[in-house]
């Protein structure tokens, strides 16, 4: 699958945050570091940086974190069974020997992303049933920098500035997309992912946090692809892959939006303050040219990966990257 995920994304992004959720969760610094120079050698010729993550476990030590804050950029949080490859992940996020590591990440500067969701209750509302988990976490470690990752709900983009240390990540999809999407006239499994897709009045919370530049909002692709058979299946897999296409998607989104002059902030420069990065230089030039009269048009697939939009004819293409 990296043939296809990375030079995806490193060809439009100088960077990406890598996460953790692979089949054999990363747990150990060898294991990161073995990642990071598989993406980097199918990265090719390519301006990229691949910025790793550690999969969150309680038996972290603070030696252990010391050493790897030399190798990652952030931990993330995934409660047990809430999405892919989670598995593994915590079956009580506020519990002591989780407090324990979260204090050291606070003392040594490591950012905390969460998915953030309860693993029961109505589908719908499991986002918002977390949210006092990243209440008591704010409080509790003021200065320990908690990203709630690919945030869905009107309540979340409200709660973002509940706290200084809280920030959040929205995705391509959930800018764009309603559970309407995904299960209105007919199922769509192309559009299942984790968190589901929600109601309109959340989209346009989500939209208008994005389209006023917020400065603790940043763009989190989740582009997360699965072959076309785990997705057209009896359990189909929850993920969306956009990379290819994730940078003429949203240029069409602000546009619309009137706000086009937010998007670099959105795409890049939040996340580089806000982890305090400072990526290698790429420019990339977009142009409007015009649905079937010379756009863009989505591929049907990327060899057995469906896109998201596949077949749909984009208005914006890269013109030049430098």
């Amino acid at each position: 699958m990296l043939d296809l995920t990375v030079p995806a994304t490193a060809r439009t992004f100088s960077g990406a945050l890598v996460m953790p959720n692979l089949k054999t969760p990363i747990t150990t610094i060898d294991a990161a570091l073995r990642y990071k120079e598989q993406i980097e050698a199918k990265s090719g010729q390519e301006s990229f940086t691949p910025y790793m993550t550690l999969f969150f476990k309680s038996t972290y030590t603070r030696d252990f974190l010391a050493e790897a804050k030399r190798h990652v950029l952030a931990v993330k949080l995934y409660p047990e069974g809430v999405t892919t490859g989670s598995g593994g992940g915590v079956k009580s996020p506020l519990d002591r020997d989780c407090m324990t590591v979260y204090a050291a990440m606070e003392e040594l500067g490591i950012p905390l992303c969460v998915h953030g969701e309860t693993p029961a209750g109505f589908v719908l509302e499991r986002e918002v049933l977390f949210a006092p988990v990243y209440d008591e976490l704010a409080r509790a470690f003021p200065k320990l920098k908690i990203v709630m990752e690919h945030i869905t709900t009107k309540k979340l983009a409200v709660f973002l500035d509940r706290h200084e240390n809280v920030f959040a990540t929205v995705t391509l999809h959930h800018l764009l997309i309603t559970l309407d999407d995904v299960i209105g006239d007919a199922l769509s499994p192309h559009n299942f992912c984790k968190p589901v897709a929600k109601t309109p009045a959340d989209r346009e919370a989500l939209r208008e946090l994005a389209l006023a530049g917020h400065p603790k909002l940043m763009f989190g692709s989740d582009s997360a692809p699965h072959t076309r058979d785990a997705k057209e299946s009896c359990c189909g897999a929850a993920g969306i892959f956009h990379a290819p296409i994730a940078l003429q998607m949203l240029a069409g989104f602000f546009e619309k939006g009137g706000r086009i002059d937010k998007m670099q902030g959105f795409v890049s420069d939040n996340a580089a303050r806000i982890y305090g990065i400072e990526p290698r230089e790429k420019s990339v030039v977009l142009e409007k040219k015009g649905g079937l009269k010379g756009g863009l048009i989505v591929p049907e697939s990327y060899g057995n990966v469906v896109p998201f939009r596949s077949g749909e004819a984009l208005e914006w293409s890269v013109k030049e990257i430098r």
